[in-house]
C-alpha cells in the first residue's frame, strides 16, 4: 500500500525551512537596542525600554486588504510588506504609542519561497522605516484554504506609550490647528472600489502609463510610514489621526470631545491625481469616505506651533481647525 507524505498533501517543510534561511538576514537587519535573542525560538523577546515613569505596552493589528490581489497578479511583491508595517505603526502613533517590534503572520495556498522572501523584505524595510524590530512571525501553508498563489497577510505591532500622555482627546481645544502630512498614494484601503472602478469600469490594465509610469506602480505604491515624524514633533503635537478606511471624515473624530468639531478646508486639500482619475466615476462623498484623497495623517497643533511643524515638514500643510460644536468632520 502506497503512502502519503505531507508534501502529497501540499504542505512542503523542506521549502518552509529554506524560506526560513532566506529571512534571517532580512530579520536582523531589523535589530534594535531591546532585542533578545534571535528568530527561531517559540517566541520573539524584547526588554521593556527604560526611561518611562508609567509605561503601557500598546497594540496594533492590521492587514493590507485586496491591494494583495494587485501584487499577486502583478508578481510585484516587495512592497506590500511595508503597507502592512505601515498600517499597525501609524495606529499606534495615534495613542503616543513608540513602536517597539513587529511580527508578521504569512498564509497562503502553496509556498512559493522566492515570492514569500520578497514579501518578507518589504517587511523588514518597513521596520527599518519605522525604527522597530521584526522579532518573530509564522508561514502557513494551506491547500485547500487558498488558491496555490494566492497569500494573505496580517501583522502586529506593539510599542510603549507614557501613561500620562496617552489620553490626546482631552488636550483638544477650540481654536487649534489641522495639519495634513500628505499620503504617498491609495495606503492600503478602498482598493476593492479602486479595481472596481479602474478595471471594471474603466478598462484599465496594470502596464497603462498614468502619470508618468506604469498604473500598477502608483497603485502599488507603499504606505508612507510616519514614525520619523511622529518622534521629531511629538512635543508639538496635541493628537494625531491616522486616515485609513473612513477617510478624514470618520477617523478625525476619533480624536475629538464631544464638544468640538473639526472643520476642513475642501479645497486645501492636495488631492493626489490617482483619486481625481477615480473620481471620474465615484461621487465625491463616497471617494471622502472611502479613500484618504491625499492626506495619509491629520495633526492636531497649537497655532504658535504650526511654523514650527510646516518648518520641519516641507510637504505638510494647513487644512483646517477646531471650532466649537458637536463631534464632527466636516468639509466646507
Amino acid at each position: 500500500m502506497s503512502q502519503i507524505s505531507y508534501k502529497d498533501a501540499g504542505v512542503d517543510i523542506d521549502a518552509g525551512n529554506s524560506f526560513v534561511e532566506n529571512i534571517k538576514p532580512l530579520v536582523k537587519s531589523t535589530a534594535i537596542p531591546g532585542v533578545i535573542g534571535g528568530i527561531g525560538s517559540f517566541a520573539g523577546a524584547f526588554e521593556l525600554p527604560k526611561g518611562f515613569r508609567e509605561p503601557v505596552m500598546l497594540a496594533a493589528t492590521d492587514g493590507v486588504g485586496t491591494k494583495l490581489k494587485l501584487a499577486i497578479d502583478s508578481g510585484i511583491h516587495h512592497t506590500v510588506g511595508i503597507d502592512l508595517v505601515a498600517m499597525c505603526v501609524n495606529d499606534l502613533l495615534c495613542n503616543f504609542g513608540t513602536p517597539s517590534f513587529f511580527l508578521d503572520y504569512y498564509a497562503t495556498g502553496k509556498l512559493d519561497v522566492k515570492a514569500a522572501t520578497n514579501v518578507v523584505a518589504g517587511i523588514a524595510e518597513g521596520c527599518r522605516q519605522a525604527e522597530c524590530a521584526l522579532i518573530g512571525g509564522e508561514t502557513a501553508e494551506m491547500p485547500g484554504m487558498y488558491h496555490a498563489n494566492d497569500y494573505d497577510l496580517a501583522g502586529f505591532a506593539v510599542g510603549v506609550a507614557e501613561k500620562s500622555e496617552m489620553d490626546r482627546v482631552s488636550m483638544v481645544q477650540a481654536g487649534y490647528k489641522l495639519i495634513a502630512l500628505p499620503s504617498s498614494g491609495l495606503h492600503s484601503n478602498g482598493f476593492s472600489l479602486a479595481r472596481k472602478v479602474l478595471f471594471e469600469k474603466m478598462g484599465k490594465k496594470f502596464e497603462d502609463e498614468f502619470n508618468g509610469k506604469p498604473l500598477i506602480e502608483t497603485l502599488l505604491e507603499p504606505t508612507r510610514i510616519y514614525v520619523k515624524t511622529f518622534k521629531a514633533l511629538k512635543d508639538k503635537i496635541v493628537a494625531l489621526a491616522h486616515i485609513t478606511g473612513g477617510g478624514i471624515v470618520e477617523n478625525l473624530p476619533r480624536v475629538l470631545p464631544e464638544n468640538l468639531k473639526a472643520e476642513i478646508k475642501k479645497d486645501a486639500i492636495r488631492v493626489l491625481p490617482i483619486f481625481e482619475l477615480m473620481s471620474e466615476h465615484v461621487a465625491e462623498a463616497e471617494m471622502f469616505r472611502a479613500f484618504n484623497m491625499g492626506v495619509g495623517m491629520i495633526l492636531v497643533v497649537k497655532p504658535e506651533d504650526v511654523d514650527a511643524v510646516l518648518a520641519h515638514e516641507k510637504d505638510a500643510y494647513l487644512i483646517g481647525e477646531i471650532v466649537e460644536g458637536k463631534k464632527e468632520a466636516i468639509l466646507i
